[in-house]
């Protein structure tokens, strides 16, 4: 036992007899013999804890989670610091974090809810109440069927970038709820005001321009992910409200509250939490009972820490998130119940259909064949960052040089003038959708100056051009991908408000030789539809359209890990059918080598380092034997929420380590794109360097044969050997570089030549 687990173990017996003051001495001294082991320092904070010393114990947790971000523990101990601190703004932050790091930590959880409660002034909520009444009034049988009608809805959520919209199957079909003033979708706003008060919906965008910098919009663009991702920062900087790089390199918002301004900072997930509430709200006053379980969707190329965060974001709402799905794959659900299967349950056969969902900030294009009551992805792609928002921002643009052609000041330095803009560039992209002129007229606009402007459906068009066109061509990949034709397309289905741009539907009509779209969905509604089918089957109420149902969705990229010669091993190929689990067997590179490190990628690229890292980790305690002998299972296996998990398993000595993919992001679309069209453009490059490092490993194997050879030889042929063995070594070693496959097999047959005869 080494001396760190020796303090250790002796921190933790005196914590066990109450001695906290000794098992800080011992857990101190472990940390001095290994100070990047976080777990002593959670050990030394719950001590700190004990003794009421509540801020040593929150540096102690930070310092876990600085040195293993994802593991739940070290938010766990700086929540509870927080909390005994009566710091619950900020213990909330804390557990949320923790939650999108680590979903399954029941701690973090518990904490959270404890926390929101003492926010609240330690009050229950009003469904609480009525809940916690009932099992007071009714016993036995009767409480257990009052509290089966409370738990019995798994209620459908969209949560969408600009709207959001929320369902559940009522009696024998899906009922899209309404807010009392009867919208059926909720503006994704959440705000902040002097009054203390906190908005959501369409209370909070209606007051957005007279709050810019306290209410938050778009929070799905940047959730799960990290300011340094791709697209994070420039997104941040077109946002009206206040947002930072804030701990763990998280983008953070940052509103004040009340009439004391009371500086509040949120993360993305708590944002969104709060849309999801509201939804959660919405149902629970239409059913007339608690709703604590929901479906809610992604765009299908979110990838594990965005899907992650979506999770933690629902549990921070109250809700236990019984399936992420795909919101095309939803669409096609809806789509599939509504037009394909009858009543009977029964469905055409073999209909294919092309989902084209653009919505406020995402896009995506799937394609599925429906098969009876078989819903199966043939191929999927998007862009997370691409949808109404963006064409609203290429619009704003426009706008700011014709603002400066009519003298104004900079409207980027004024936000509530910003938020103005921004809602007046909506309205008239809204407007163009059916006319063919848009009259922008802001009053008072900027030092009491009005701005007019009359903006036509073709300058509009003109100056989205290269957003639609990138709109098509990932449909012509999509169906690439699913090796499919234009005219073996029987259905092509518009989801998302952005498809209610005429120039969008006539150049997808072009596409296929004009034939016409499905309108049939509303496709503002037809995602939440989607989930809420999903919900009903999770929580059993079938019947007969929806028995047999059956989602088999895709993983869009390609899975892998890094082998010799910086290879990536590809194990589960993209588009292949979600959930699964697929095993292959590696080896070692070195004699008597106990451990390997495991670099998990996605991408097309066969070089690992240009394609996408998503994790890394070491195997220890590995089979000690020659090089090639141990057998390494590596098992990659995706949830049905499309969640990665990766274990690494030797089969002698039954050492294992595993790493779930959710803390570092992967790809964004506009990355998977690139990598898929350089794999086409590069596939002869892919491989000539796959024969490559073929030669290598092959001229390595027959160097290492050589070396074993010549310990078995007598005189002087040892050394002959040895030196030619040690010769090859060196050419590959300075030549690898410059030289071709061709050239490290000419080599490996000259060596074979010399070992002619000396195989026993």
């Amino acid at each position: 036992m080494t001396a760190a687990e020796t303090a250790k173990t002796n921190g933790n017996a005196a914590f066990k007899k109450g001695n906290f003051k000794e098992a800080i001495k011992c857990f101190s001294e472990a940390i001095e013999a290994e100070p990047k082991n976080a777990s002593f320092y959670s050990n030394r904070s719950a001590a700190y804890m004990k003794l009421d010393d509540h801020e040593k114990a929150l540096e102690d947790g930070k310092m876990c989670v600085t040195l293993k971000p994802e593991w739940g523990k070290g938010y766990s101990r700086q929540g509870s610091a927080l909390f005994m601190m009566a710091k619950y703004n900020e213990a909330i932050a804390i557990y949320a974090q923790g939650l999108a790091a680590d979903p399954a930590d029941s701690l973090l959880t518990q904490g959270l809810q404890q926390a929101q409660k003492k926010l609240a002034g330690g009050s229950e909520s009003k469904t609480g109440k009525k809940k916690k009444n009932r099992r007071q009034r009714k016993r036995g049988n009767s409480e257990k069927e009052e509290e089966t009608v409370a738990e019995d809805h798994v209620i459908g959520i969209d949560l969408g970038t600009t709207y959001s919209c929320v369902g559940v199957w009522n009696g024998d079909g899906v009922e899209i709820l309404e807010t009392d003033n009867g919208d059926r979708t909720i503006p994704s706003y959440v705000a902040f005001t002097e009054g203390g008060e906190r908005l959501t919906g369409h209370a909070a965008k209606s007051q957005a321009t007279r709050n810019p910098l306290n209410t938050i919009y778009d929070i799905k663009r940047i959730i799960g992910q990290r300011w340094t991702d791709n697209g994070v920062e420039p997104d941040c900087k077109k946002f009206a409200f206040d947002i930072f790089r804030g701990a763990g390199d998280k983008p953070t918002v940052k509103v004040t509250s009340g009439p004391e301004k009371e500086e509040l900072e949120f993360q993305p997930e708590q944002i969104s939490a709060l849309v999801l509430s509201h939804c959660k709200e919405i149902a629970e006053k239409h059913l007339k009972c608690a709703v604590h379980k929901a479906v809610i969707t992604v765009p299908a190329y979110f990838n594990d820490s965005q899907r992650n965060a979506t999770k933690a974001a629902g549990a921070i709402a109250g809700l236990e998130v019984m399936r992420i799905i795909n919101e095309p794959t939803a669409a096609a659900l809806a789509y599939g119940l509504d037009s394909i299967i009858g009543k009977d349950g029964k469905g055409a056969s073999g209909v294919n259909v092309l989902i084209f969902d653009l919505g406020g900030g995402t896009f995506d294009v799937s394609i599925l064949t429906i098969e009876g009551g078989i819903f199966t992805v043939k191929a999927t792609g998007g862009d997370t960052r691409l949808g109404g928002e963006d064409f609203d921002n290429s619009l704003m643009d426009y706008l700011f040089i014709e603002l400066e052609s009519q003298g104004f000041p900079d409207a980027t330095q004024d936000k509530r003038a910003m938020q103005r803009l921004r809602t007046a560039a909506e309205l008239a992209k809204r407007e163009l959708s059916s006319g063919q002129t848009a009259d922008i007229k802001i009053d008072a606009f900027m030092s009491d100056k009005n701005f007019e402007l009359k903006l036509t459906r073709q300058k509009f068009e003109s100056i989205n051009k290269a957003h639609f066109a990138a709109c098509m061509s990932t449909v012509t990949h999509v169906l690439k991908d699913a090796k499919m034709k234009e005219g073996e397309i029987d259905e092509i289905v518009l989801v998302g408000g952005s498809t209610r741009i005429p120039k969008i539907q006539e150049m997808l009509s072009k596409m296929f030789n004009g034939k016409p779209l499905c309108k049939a969905l509303n496709p503002d509604e037809a995602v939440a539809y989607g989930a809420a089918v999903q919900g009903a089957i999770l929580s059993g109420k079938k019947n007969a359209r929806t028995d047999d149902l059956l989602l088999m969705d895709v993983t869009p990229l390609s899975l892998g890990i890094e082998t010799t010669g910086r290879v990536m091993s590809v194990i589960i190929p993209r588009n292949t059918p979600i959930p699964c689990v697929k095993t292959q067997t590696y080896t070692t590179e070195q004699n008597y080598q106990t451990k390997v490190d495991v670099s998990v990628y996605e991408g097309e690229r066969l070089k690992s380092d240009e394609n996408n890292l998503l994790g890394e980790f070491t195997i220890s305690g590995i089979e000690s034997a020659k090089r090639g002998e141990p057998q390494v299972e590596v098992t990659f296996g995706i949830d049905s929420n499309g969640i990665l998990k990766v274990d690494a398993k030797d089969q002698k000595t039954g050492a294992e380590a595993n790493i779930s993919i959710a803390n570092r992001s992967r790809a964004s679309n506009a990355e998977v794109e690139k990598m898929v069209k350089e794999a086409e453009k590069f596939k002869r490059e892919d491989q000539q360097r796959l024969k490559k490092v073929e030669a290598k490993n092959e001229l390595e194997a027959t160097i290492y044969e050589a070396q074993e050879i010549a310990k078995s030889l007598d005189g002087n042929m040892i050394q002959i050997i040895e030196e030619a063995a040690d010769k090859e070594q060196a050419w590959l070693d300075d030549n690898y570089e410059t030289a071709t496959a061709g050239d490290i097999a000419m080599r490996r047959r000259g060596l074979n030549r010399r070992l002619q005869g000396k195989r026993s």
